[in-house]
């Protein structure tokens, strides 16, 4: 009772704890969201600011392009350029049209005339004539010499760009003479302590070219940035008070932001009253948020008193959630996790003990299991390990552990300081497998390998021993199924050489690593290169060059062989372009040729890289053929239709060659160089290579002999009536790169047949 107690008092304290965290997080929360609120409508003002300014900055810059626009109508004139170049100029002229229209018409405060050599000819101050030019250009020449040596070339990239939109906008009057010849400058600058827009625009002819003399005069304008102005481009704008003050002393709700002229000169600020987006984040979202946060600590007390009368129903499915944690849902028995746990418990006591005993970990791995998922479906594949799990239950001792690690691996841990104990239980494994399993009627017969380490012997960890008993079973099922092997540190060295290679291999097989090296196949008939055989060359970064002979049965264990086969087609596809005259035979292997995809995977190919299919040979062995005939032949009929010619590689070392030949059709029989090495001297082997090219030639078949690496076996196979030879006497396989210059450099010499020796054809 007291022990009840005790918990439930525990209990309580913890829901205590846990509903002052839940507290602090929440008030935590709220604050951190209401700041965020808050935040969030401050900086929606500020931006607004920002952009508002950056509006103004925009509207201020259109505004110097509209006083050019303005002078561009006289300007641009032909009665301006010959007004302007009158000796004595026409006052009356040069008033009506440029001083005091200007002046009413556009407000341009002052307007001046400067000759070629930017002297002062004209003056207009306030709509007033003025009749010293020079003089009044003189008060202004400080601010009025940035824009005229602008306007005559020579901008100071110092000032802030204000034509750039009325620049960009006389690009699409090409045709206008004036647009082509002219030169401006438009500037915002101080004049009298005011902001102005100065401007600058040469007097050039619109039509006629040939009124122009010399160089052209310019038309130089001041127009102050007052209130007028101001509220012309605030209206633009929709900011109706926009206004430049010479303090920054605002109304409350307005801005002041500080004004420079264009060559950086300060002169006061620009004022008025900026929109306010966050305006309802803070009146109206911020008193929301504040509501949703004090509603949501309601919901916490409420959620706590449900979660006081959950925590008992939680506390009952707490055990058996372990229990699932630690077990397999499909047969019941403990999992990796729980043998892990298991097996270091006992590590431990052997520790402490320090008696005979061992610790045995033993992988049982059901053999050709795919088999039956593959045949019999995936329901089967799970009443089979039902099945399974129940016998192995039936033969382990009953202190013994047995474990699925998922698929058709299974584990048990064996604590025993038997002498045999190891064999005793391989024993004990395999006497479950020696009844048939029923699977939905049928009678299936089924093995299992399995892969045995002890510790201290092998191990001291659970890591050690788990995969050191794994590599076990690795070599257990390497070495043919059905069998059990103990764990020796050879082996593992074997195994470990064999993985380093597998996952070497998978990182070249992505980085693309590999490479196809040619070999060249010699036509006895023409004398010349006929043909090229892809083979697949790996050169490690640190090993060197690894043989395929080792690489590519360990392609075939892992799984890569679809993967390595489709790379060699891809790459052999591609290179065949580059010799449209040759024949390319690749080699399928039997992994490869299970693939559903070929197919379709070859005429994918065929379209990719618009070959022509009658070049390239495919290569199978007779181990493609050993399965499921019916598919063989559909597959190989398949590959026909789509153009591609079939060669039976290794042709003599298996058991039913003859049948292959008879149940399919093949337009190449490749004699294997077993055969050929030594011909000279083997009578028998002599004998059967000239009834096999008697035999093929009868079947239609072109015969090509692997293997020649002499002059006398190259003129033996062309003797016996062979059609291509292939072998070192001729080339090894070559780099791709090198393909081009061997044929163009090598001029291939067949043996005749005359130069075989009479003892050698006395064999015949």
């Amino acid at each position: 009772m007291s022990i009840t107690l005790g918990g439930q008092g525990q209990y309580n304290h913890d829901l205590r704890r846990l509903t002052l965290s839940i507290s602090g997080v929440l008030t935590l929360f709220g604050l951190i969201l209401l700041w965020v609120v808050a935040y969030a409508g401050l900086s929606a003002n500020r931006d607004a600011v920002q952009r508002e300014r950056q509006l103004i900055e925009n509207a201020l810059d259109q505004a110097v392009s509209r006083v050019l626009n303005e002078e561009k109508a006289i300007a641009w004139w032909d009665d301006a350029v010959v007004n302007a170049q009158m000796r004595p100029l026409d006052l009356d002229w040069i008033e009506t049209n440029i001083g005091v229209y200007f002046y009413e018409t556009y407000g341009h405060d002052e307007i001046y005339l400067l000759d070629g050599s930017n002297t002062p000819i004209y003056a207009n101050i306030g709509g007033e004539l003025n009749d010293e030019p020079v003089q009044a250009y003189a008060r202004r020449a400080a601010v009025l010499e940035h824009v005229v040596m602008a306007a005559r070339g020579f901008q100071d990239p110092s000032l802030r760009l204000r034509d750039a939109a009325f620049t960009a906008d006389q690009q699409r009057y090409s045709f206008l003479l004036g647009a082509s010849n002219a030169s401006w400058s438009g500037h915002i600058f101080v004049v009298d302590g005011q902001p102005a827009v100065v401007s600058a625009m040469a007097i050039v002819p619109s039509v006629d070219a040939s009124v122009l003399e010399g160089a052209p005069h310019l038309m130089v304008s001041i127009v102050r940035m007052d209130e007028d102005f101001m509220a012309s481009v605030g209206r633009t704008l929709l900011m109706p008070d926009l206004r430049m003050s010479p303090t920054s002393d605002i109304a409350e709700g307005s801005v002041a932001q500080p004004f420079f002229a264009d060559n950086g000169v300060a002169n006061g600020y620009l004022t008025w009253t900026p929109r306010r987006p966050g305006k309802a984040l803070l009146l109206f979202i911020l008193p929301l948020v504040a509501l949703g946060v004090m509603g949501a600590g309601v919901l916490t007390w409420m959620m706590i008193r449900r979660l006081k009368r959950a925590s008992e129903e939680l506390a009952q499915r707490e055990a058996l959630s372990r229990h699932e944690a630690l077990h397999d849902a499909l047969s019941g028995l403990p999992n990796r996790t729980h043998f892990t746990r298991s097996l270091q418990e006992a590590l431990d006591e052997l520790v402490q003990t320090r008696n005979n005993a061992r610790v045995i970990v033993a992988y049982v791995d059901v053999d050709r299991f795919k088999d039956v998922n593959d045949t019999l479906g995936h329901a089967a594949g799970d009443n089979l390990i039902v099945l399974v799990a129940e016998r192995l239950r039936g033969v382990v001792g009953p202190t013994d552990l047995l474990a699925r690690f998922g698929g058709d691996e299974f584990a048990i841990l064996r604590c025993s300081s038997a002498p045999g104990a190891s064999d005793e239980l391989a024993d004990r494994v395999r006497a479950a497998f020696e009844e048939s399993f029923d699977l939905y009627g049928q009678h299936v017969r089924m093995t299992a390998s399995l892969g045995i380490a002890a510790a201290p012997d092998h191990g001291a960890t659970p890591e050690e021993l788990m995969r050191h008993a794994d590599i076990a079973l690795y070599e257990a099922k390497n070495a043919g199924r059905d069998r059990a092997m103990v764990f020796s540190a050879r082996r593992a060295a074997a195994v470990e050489r064999r993985r380093e290679i597998e996952l070497d291999l998978q990182t070249a097989l992505k980085q693309g690593a590999l490479a196809l090296h040619y070999q060249p196949v010699v036509s006895c008939g023409a004398g010349k290169v006929t043909g090229l055989e892809a083979l697949l060359r790996w050169k490690h970064p640190t090993k060197g060059d690894i043989s395929p002979a080792l690489f590519v049965p360990i392609a075939e264990e892992a799984g890569l062989m679809p993967a390595l086969g489709q790379f060699v087609l891809e790459r052999a596809f591609a290179d065949s372009c580059r010799w449209p005259e040759l024949e390319v035979s690749i080699n399928l292997s039997p992994v490869q040729f299970r693939h559903v995809d070929l197919v379709e995977l070859l005429a994918t190919l065929l379209t990719k890289h618009a070959v022509d299919p009658k070049r390239i040979v495919l290569e199978v062995t007779e181990g493609v053929l050993l399965e499921s005939s019916e598919r063989n032949r559909h597959v190989l009929d398949a590959i026909r239709a789509l153009g591609f010619k079939i060669a039976l590689d290794d042709f003599g070392t298996g058991y039913s060659s003859l049948r292959y030949l008879s149940d399919f059709r093949f337009d190449k029989l490749k004699i294997d160089r077993g055969f050929v090495t030594g011909i000279h001297e083997r009578k028998r082997a002599l004998t059967i290579i000239q009834s096999v090219v008697t035999l093929g030639r009868g079947l239609g078949m072109d015969i090509v002999a692997e293997g020649v690496e002499t002059q006398t076996e190259a003129a033996v196979m062309r003797l016996v009536g062979v059609s291509e030879l292939q072998g070192y006497y001729f080339s090894p396989a070559i780099p791709v790169e090198s393909v081009a210059d061997y044929i163009q450099r090598h001029a291939v010499q067949v043996p005749s047949p005359e130069s075989v020796p009479t003892e050698i054809r006395a064999l015949r």
